[in-house]
């Protein structure tokens, strides 16, 4: 067998098992906040995400991409070998995933981003020395270590705590929530057309400027905006809400009551028999009992309602919370597939062409088997991740989820516009704890955040260290 098709065998491979890493660890991103709010179950969270990711990663996924992601080393070195090139993205890409799946096995939620590259800046120190990477971008990737949480975290905040103080804690939610819900719904399609524009659809190069963008954003708003007010209005009207916790809660209170009535009943019958100082002690407690019975009654009615209402407007949060993932989800198929799809036609190209171009093109069957890598990845091993960002971090309700999904696609779009460094891994995972803060410090598991935070530190290296070991083998392997 020629050395060539054993290099694509080889690329083919590991380029799936990238892609099956980056399923299984990544698309944690779209949907955990939905599994631990309970908006979604496991099962259809990952049914959801498996058709939207995969529509994303073939549909749109970019047909041609740069040789290297992010320009992060410098080509020029491996014009004269390109074999060397072709060598460290295989070594790049195993070592990714291997890092990937050892990060998913703990349930720790590391950016797929952050393991390539970390890659390829090993075996490029390997085969070029320093002088190979670029170092002033390899910074501005460490700094999305602070800016993407830091950001995300900030804006779900104010988003959390805005939807706690204009709807939950109203004395009316369910008549507030009819008020603010039309804004909420306006500023969802708002931004998550951008995030479509500027991240998702990036790859056809529909070319439209930033006004245009803004103004069919503006529009799609707009639109969904005022139907919602009425589909809401129509749904909150519509009476009873009652779960079976709610019931539960009530049919306690039933007991209670008839239980005190039982109790005024039986001074009522001894009072008639008994006369003097214990009568009148009788019927201090007679009274007392009444009375405490009206206040069961009446805090019971009001509890009822409250919890009632709360419900509610919770269900409301769910719709909007399962949109906001299911638009992340498309675009993180659609963005971060390339993480997988990039090196692999890199190899394919340098093996058919025997150069090294700045961007190659990206054969179908490549996209589609990127896309069928995530969705396995996703399917066989998703949970755990989905399970890390969903319960383990903070408790999650449907306004806390979607707080935390909003502020992170709220993130995409002004870091996209502003240029700055972000990881979608830790711009959500930021704003799932910014949800947590809004509630206080004691909301959060510090021990589940102390080892993710390590893991992000501990991927660059730890992706560059298993690159640089597996080239110098491929090199020995293959002279």
């Amino acid at each position: 067998m020629e050395l060539n098709t054993i290099l694509i065998a080889i690329t083919v491979v590991v380029g799936f098992y990238m892609a099956w890493n980056i399923g299984a660890n990544d698309v944690a991103n779209a949907m955990g906040t939905s599994v631990g709010s309970r908006a979604l179950t496991l099962k259809h969270a990952v049914i959801i995400a498996a058709i939207l990711e995969f529509a994303g990663a073939f549909l749109v996924g970019s047909h041609v991409t740069d040789t290297v992601r992010k320009g992060i080393i410098d080509l020029g070195m491996f014009v004269s070998a390109p074999e060397l090139l072709l060598y460290g993205m295989i070594s790049a890409l195993l070592a990714a995933a291997l890092w990937l799946q050892l990060a998913t096995y703990f349930g720790l939620p590391v950016s797929t981003t952050h393991s390539i590259v970390g890659a390829i800046i090993g075996f490029a120190l390997v085969a070029g020395g320093a002088a190979a990477v670029s170092w002033p971008v390899v910074g501005k990737i460490v700094s999305s270590w602070v800016v993407s949480p830091l950001l995300g975290g900030v804006i779900s905040f104010l988003i959390f705590s805005l939807i706690r103080r204009s709807v939950l804690n109203d004395p009316n939610p369910i008549r507030a929530t009819k008020r603010i819900a039309p804004f909420l719904v306006f500023a969802v399609f708002f931004i998550l057309t951008l995030v479509m524009l500027f991240k998702g659809l990036k790859q056809l190069h529909l070319d439209l400027s930033f006004q245009g963008s803004l103004q069919m954003a503006v529009i799609v708003g707009l639109i969904f905006a005022a139907l919602s007010r009425w589909l809401i209005s129509y749904y909150l009207d519509r009476g009873a809400f009652l779960d079976e916790q709610i019931l539960g809660e009530n049919e306690q209170k039933i007991k209670l009551d008839h239980k005190l009535t039982q109790v005024a009943a039986l001074l009522s019958d001894c009072k008639d028999e008994i006369g003097g100082q214990d009568r009148q002690q009788l019927e201090s407690l007679e009274s007392e009992v009444s009375a405490c019975l009206s206040q069961v009654k009446r805090k019971g009615q009001n509890r009822l309602q409250e919890k009632k209402a709360l419900k509610v407007v919770e269900r409301i949060f769910v719709f909007l919370q399962i949109l906001s993932a299911c638009f992340v989800a498309f675009a993180h198929g659609a963005n971060d597939v390339a993480n997988a799809i990039g090196p692999m036609a890199a190899v394919i190209s340098i093996i058919k062409t025997g150069t090294v171009e700045m961007q190659v093109g990206v054969p179908l069957w490549v996209l589609g088997l990127g896309g069928i890598g995530i969705v396995i990845g996703l399917s066989t091993w998703g949970w755990k991740v989905i399970e890390t960002i969903g319960k383990k971090i903070t408790e999650l309700t449907p306004t806390r989820g979607f707080s935390a999904e909003f502020g992170a696609a709220t993130t995409i779009v002004i870091a996209s516009k502003m240029g700055l460094p972000i990881s979608t891994t830790h711009t959500l995972v930021g704003s799932v704890l910014g949800v947590g803060f809004a509630r206080g410090v004691a909301s959060l598991n510090m021990v589940v955040i102390r080892n993710i935070l390590l893991s992000w530190f501990v991927t660059l290296p730890a992706g560059g260290i298993l690159a640089a070991l597996i080239f110098q083998l491929m090199t020995t392997v293959f002279p």
